[in-house]
């Protein structure tokens, strides 16, 4: 179980959710729209993608076959290695298979059995592809490691080489260099080619087998020892010249220059002790896609990046036909969070030049944040790219973000809604009693008149009092002696009489002015 919670606290950090989305859908009080931003595919195992070679031709061992002993038992050369029989062989394909409990297999090569001669091997990993490190490199020997050996990159698929990291007992001898550790270096010097003992001296066969390429020690520099402050790291690959090609390859190469030599002098009485055998070789990195896709899949043998923000090619290093109104660039992991997509434009669209949609001719460029920003955007959008709507106006769902139309005005009725603004369907907030889209019609029990007012005398819930008539289901006619919305009131005093003809003969009066008003008034609603 610790060794779990190892494995995952180890995990963590390269598996956090840095720039993995291109683009989001996103609903506000004005509207939806898409969000844009820099994105990366996730880390994956390269191993399952890569194609291994090695030479020079006849270096693998088993053609002929061939006996060989080691170092714990240098006298004893029982072992014997045949290409023929698949139990003996040893081929290089051993490096990267799926290896079952208690049973190691590897690549090896033949004996040092030329001596003098030097025993070199090469072994080439190309991808043809550009991949980014995003932790060790880690190379497992049996039988010891080797006391001498280099490892290069090359970032043009094998055309070109350049030293990675050197490996040696003693660094000044073999390379001319002094020994250094990456975890000594500083935030100028976190790209510099080194050579380290560390991997090299003998400790035995069974203790120490690996060989590292300390990519996750270089990130520390940055991110800190955990790699927790990873935006710190971000921020530097992105400013620091070289630092991003730094963990930047198509190919990787080992030049394997000299045989773990069990702690002591070459002995020639017995050379079949020498020799370089390789059981695993872990290489954890993501797809390099220039900041423009978080997929990256395997297709016609070859891993392929999937393309967004209007690029094409198998790293996204260029824009589509009929988006080259620009210069491609690169996505940018700043500003933080979520970077720059610079993305390419269509031709003839402003956005060609500032990235505003075509809602914009004018754009203002923050160099040290590396951010576009619109300046009086066109057609009722708003935003840093004129890619939201403008209060008042919401998101036409059938059209695209560079549409003159891509902005509906909300109409919300003054009087029914509580203010213009509406949701991002187009629907206006309205007040009580108000219904509709726009909030220009009423619910049920409600009638308009200048806004919606409920009906005081609904049979269901609202009934004229002391005998008043409900007239046109809107408002009550009170008989004599009664007043009110719902003729609830009585105008006589408690202690006088009213006088009955004055009172009929205002009854009837009140009547039929009422009657009078509400006549004017349905012609004036007509």
């Amino acid at each position: 179980m610790l060794h779990l919670v190892a494995f995952l606290l180890h995990c963590l950090p390269l598996a956090m959710g840095h720039y993995d989305i291109c683009k989001s859908w996103v609903t506000t009080d004005e509207g939806p729209s898409w969000e844009f931003y820099a994105c990366q595919p996730k880390a994956m195992q390269m191993k399952d993608y890569v194609t291994v070679r090695v030479d020079p031709p006849g270096i693998t061992c088993g053609d002929p076959p061939e006996r060989f002993c080691t170092h714990e038992n240098p006298y004893l050369c029982s072992d014997e290695c045949d290409a023929s029989t698949p139990d003996l062989a040893h081929p290089p394909k051993l490096m990267f298979d799926k290896e079952d409990e208690g049973l190691t297999t590897y690549w090896q090569s033949v004996t040092w059995s030329r001596y003098p001669e030097p025993l070199l091997a090469n072994i080439t990993l190309s991808w043809n592809k550009s991949i980014e490190l995003t932790d060790d490199v880690v190379v497992t020997f049996e039988y010891g490691r080797p006391t001498i050996m280099m490892l290069e990159k090359s970032l043009d698929n094998g055309r070109t080489w350049h030293p990675y990291q050197y490996y040696a007992d003693d660094c000044m001898e073999a390379f001319g260099m002094p020994a250094r550790r990456v975890r000594d270096l500083s935030t100028t010097s976190a790209n510099r080619v080194i050579c380290t003992e560390e991997y090299s001296r003998w400790v035995g066969s069974k203790k120490e087998k690996n060989v590292r390429l300390e990519v996750r020690d270089r990130f520390a520099i940055f991110a800190g020892q955990d790699l927790r402050n990873m935006d710190n790291l971000y921020t530097r690959l992105e400013s620091a010249k070289g630092l991003k090609d730094f963990f930047t390859v198509t190919d990787l190469r080992m030049r394997l220059l000299r045989p773990a030599l069990g702690g002591t002098y070459v002995q020639r009485e017995n050379l079949y002790k020498y020799f370089y055998a390789i059981s695993n070789i872990e290489v954890t990195g993501r797809c390099k896609c220039n900041l423009h896709a978080n997929l990256c899949s395997f297709k016609e043998g070859s891993l392929q990046c999937e393309c967004e923000h209007n690029t094409t090619g198998q790293d996204c290093g260029k824009c589509k036909k009929n988006f080259r109104t620009r210069s491609w660039r690169a996505g940018s992991y700043l500003p933080l969070p979520n970077g720059s997509p610079n993305a390419c434009a269509a031709a003839g669209s402003a956005f060609g030049n500032c990235e505003c949609y075509g809602h914009s001719n004018r754009c203002s460029y923050i160099d040290f944040l590396n951010v576009v920003t619109c300046v009086s955007c066109k057609h009722n959008t708003r935003g840093q790219h004129c890619q939201h709507c403008r209060l008042g106006f919401y998101r036409n769902g059938s059209a695209e973000l560079d549409d003159e139309n891509v902005c509906i005005e909300c109409n919300c009725n003054q009087i029914g809604s509580m203010h213009d603004r509406c949701n991002e369907t187009g629907y206006c907030e309205c007040r009580e009693g108000a219904t509709g889209p726009k909030c220009d019609d009423c619910l049920p029990n409600y009638y308009w008149r200048q806004g919606c007012f409920p009906n005081v005398c609904d049979e269901e819930l609202l009934i004229c009092q002391n005998g008043g008539t409900c007239y046109q289901n809107q408002r009550c006619i009170c008989p004599d002696g009664y007043k009110g919305v719902l003729c609830e009131q009585s105008k006589c005093d408690s202690d006088k009489a009213c006088n009955s003809a004055s009172s009929k003969y205002l009854s009837l009066t009140t009547f039929l002015f009422s009657a009078l008003v509400l006549q004017l008034g349905c012609l004036v609603d007509f």
